[in-house]
């Protein structure tokens, strides 16, 4: 039995518990023998990895994820002053009631702005800022941006995301950007995640997306340990299930980013060979019994 089949019958027990009804609403009356205790480790789960079930009832896909076991929360959705329909103190005073915290949050993409269209921008990063540090964040991630096609383009982003991470310093948040596999391609012989590592000020840091940087054909031990202190906060990502594949060496990554300083890590789940929140659970169980996880 290879290891993804070994965590989907691991899985059996859970996903043959749910008849009828939702998924969430099974997984929230699930006894210890199926959901870990919470409290073993702090383990983070990227939000977008249960994006359907917080569209629908997030005060019930909250309260499942905090039995599963997991207790640092990154969002992924912000408009209008709100959080998943909530204000941001609403929606951390509910959290903070199941013992997580929220301690990051993805917002801000796009592009750099126009002149005309930056006093607009930087209001609503005050703003954005102002809601996320009510709401308790340590960092505010970029999740994704549209480098250009040329190093003038590129110097420009690093310029941009060092004006909006002098901001974010100043109300006591952390800015990043997190990584897909793109940035693994080359402008004017340049590989734009050197080049923004390299351009950007040491207050801006580096969510990095371990499974996005393999799938750009790099190592995620290679830049934690040329980059060491960049990367205070991971994305821990497989295929599907979090040490599914058997292609992802966890415990190298671990390892390394705990020598270069990481104290924060999100589980992102974006595919779903089984029901999503059994692939959220299942993901918990594999980095919970980890002896390389602390």
């Amino acid at each position: 039995m290879d290891r993804r089949d070994f965590l989907k019958r691991g899985a059996l027990g859970i996903a043959g518990a749910i008849v009828g009804g939702s998924v969430i609403g099974s997984l929230a009356g699930l006894t210890t023998s199926c959901a870990p205790a919470a409290g073993k480790k702090r383990i983070g789960l990227q939000l977008y990895s249960l994006r359907e079930a917080m569209g629908q009832d997030p005060k019930a896909t909250l309260t499942a994820i905090a039995e599963m076991g997991y207790t640092d929360l990154e969002t992924a959705n912000y408009a209008d002053g709100k959080v998943y329909g909530f204000t941001p103190a609403e929606f951390r005073t509910f959290v903070e009631g199941l013992g997580m915290k929220v301690e990051s949050c993805h917002i801000g993409g796009g592009r750099v702005p126009a002149p005309e269209e930056v006093e607009e921008r930087m209001s609503w990063w005050r703003q954005a800022i102002a809601d996320h540090k009510a709401m308790g964040c340590k960092y505010i991630v970029v999740p994704s941006f549209r480098m250009g096609s040329t190093i003038e383009d590129l110097a420009a982003v690093c310029a941009y995301f060092n004006q909006v991470a002098a901001m974010c310093k100043a109300e006591g948040i952390v800015f990043g950007y997190h990584n897909h596999s793109s940035e693994f391609r080359s402008i004017d012989g340049q590989v734009i995640y050197d080049y923004m590592l390299a351009n950007t000020s040491a207050d801006v840091v580096y969510e990095m997306d371990v499974y996005w940087v393999q799938e750009g054909g790099q190592s995620p031990v290679a830049y934690l340990q040329k980059y060491a202190g960049r990367f205070p906060v991971l994305h821990i990502k497989d295929d599907d299930i979090i040490g599914a594949s058997g292609k992802m060496d966890f415990e190298a990554i671990f390892n390394a980013a705990y020598a270069q300083g990481t104290t924060d890590y999100y589980v992102e789940v974006e595919k779903y060979p089984l029901p999503a929140e059994v692939c959220v659970q299942n993901s918990f169980n594999f980095l919970d019994v980890a002896p390389f996880v602390k």
